[in-house]
């Protein structure tokens, strides 16, 4: 009997030691230090799931827990795991998404060469094989004699054809070399052109006083850094459709679309089929449409000069669920639709309940009052987008789920341009503190908001959500 596949489990959502397991045996899922799989939040059971291979495949098995298991919004007694199955323990609890390895196609057995001919072999070795017959008659050292000298010819021929050739490949490899030279000077000119644009967005937003006139600087800046764009070809036509909605919205969230690094657009890809392994997607953006939601923070954001598309920060925080309630942490219990701790709300107005150290909602508490929580959180995130953040759309993201005093102090230690101050570097310069929480967190919300471009084109069954929602929301006014 052949030994069960791997089953690799991500921690997508909650506190574990590890962001990802791999097994090959059954193995238990819990709160428990004891358990193989130790999640460290309160919603999840000591002893919430069991996972076991029988009949021939991985299934995971509620194990009586007081929160229950979801898949797909909805409570299950057990599931069987395929590739990309997610699971939620507790409902807004811990979410694990399994991936089971598949095993190796047996290899097929390769035909044998079948015998060449005995005849061609004969001729073969008695008209050209010069360790052949040593006394050969006239005919055969005839064609001996001309298959030399068709031999000397061709030789020339080719002889000539290879100088020439070579000759073709030493300019041709002359030509690559100066044409990659123009495209990293232009790749150059177009992060200097960004980057000067980011400065003065920075300087903008740091400024007491704005003025409301064009700025013709900042036009100009603009069209050189779209004509150098379309001099290298960024959004050519035969580009796939995914990669440039893809460099679309890391344009949009402040980041330079020649200086994304290398395996970014594969890994937002591997985030996209995540989103499309389940309902959740589609389910969020229903409640956030149904109950009026997306005008609102559309609105709110544009006022603080942000991108719309921080709209998706809520969507990751809480599926755009009010009487939301996160894991308890050392500031307190998260709460709300934005998850605002304690402290941060109190900070930009908001009135905490007095069950702040319960984690359930409380109609005293504002954080779960859509309207005013996101009002806070759109000044909240406008303060980092302007000061630390240095109008980096990703490093904002990774503050507001990291906590934005501690990344701040990295931040601070990074050189103070926006050139240098972006959510690579500090991944790079930080990557041994960096959690897999805030990786995963940064990477969902950067790939939903791809998928809100054209949500049509990765199958769902709508339209660009935040699309007209402003227009939407002023005409209800």
């Amino acid at each position: 009997m052949s030994p069960p596949p791997k089953l690799r489990v991500y921690i997508e959502k909650g506190q574990s030691l590890r962001g990802e397991y791999v097994f090959t045996e059954a193995f238990t899922i819990g709160r428990e230090e004891s358990c193989d799989v130790w999640i460290q939040e309160q919603m999840v059971s000591r002893k919430h799931a069991d996972v076991v291979f029988e009949q021939g495949r991985w299934w995971l098995k509620d194990a009586h827990s007081a929160n229950g298991t979801y898949v797909n919004g909805e409570k299950v007694d057990q599931v069987p795991l395929a590739c990309d199955t997610q699971v939620e323990l507790g409902m807004n609890g811990a979410v694990l998404s399994f991936d089971v390895e598949e095993s190796d196609a047996e290899m097929t057995a390769l035909e044998t060469e079948p015998a060449r001919s005995a005849s061609v072999t004969q001729i073969i070795n008695k008209y050209f094989d010069e360790g052949g017959e040593k006394d050969a008659g006239l005919h055969t050292m005839m064609v001996r004699n001309a298959f030399a000298q068709v031999q000397k010819k061709h030789k020339k021929k080719y002889y000539k054809i290879i100088a020439v050739f070579a000759a073709l490949l030493v300019v041709t490899a002359g030509y690559a070399v100066y044409q990659q030279i123009i495209i990293q000077k232009q790749k150059g000119l177009a992060q200097d052109i960004f980057y000067q644009l980011k400065e003065i967005e920075v300087a903008r937003a740091q400024s007491p006083s704005q003025s409301t006139e064009p700025d013709t600087d900042l036009l100009k800046l603009n069209q050189d850094y779209e004509e150098v764009l379309t001099q290298l070809g960024v959004y050519q036509e035969d580009l796939d459709v995914e990669e440039k909605l893809i460099l679309r919205v890391a344009r949009i969230f402040g980041e330079c679309e020649v200086g994304l690094p290398e395996g970014f657009v594969g890994e937002v890809k591997r985030y996209i089929e995540k989103w499309k392994s389940t309902r959740r997607f589609s389910q969020a953006i229903n409640r956030a449409r149904s109950n009026n939601y997306i005008g609102e923070i559309v609105r709110r954001m544009q006022e603080q000069g942000l991108a719309p598309q921080f709209f998706y920060i809520a969507l990751q925080e809480s599926d755009f669920r009010l009487n939301a309630c996160g894991p308890p942490t050392r500031y307190g219990y998260a709460k709300g639709m934005w998850q605002f701790i304690p402290m941060t709300a109190k900070d930009y107005g908001l009135r905490v309940g007095p069950r702040e150290k319960d984690p359930v909602a409380d109609p005293q508490d504002e954080r779960h009052d859509f309207g005013k929580a996101t009002h806070a959180a759109a000044r909240y995130i406008r303060r980092i987008y302007k000061t630390d953040a240095q109008a980096s759309g990703l490093l904002v993201i990774a503050s507001y789920n990291w906590g934005e005093r501690r990344v701040a102090g990295l931040i601070k230690r990074m050189p103070d341009k926006p050139r240098d101050r972006n959510f690579w570097r500090l991944m790079e310069d930080h990557i041994d503190q960096f959690p897999d929480e805030t990786y995963n967190y940064v990477f969902s919300i950067f790939s939903a908001a791809v998928i809100g471009e054209n949500p049509r084109h990765f199958g769902f069954e709508f339209d660009n959500p935040l699309q007209g929602a402003d227009t939407a929301f002023a005409a209800q006014d």
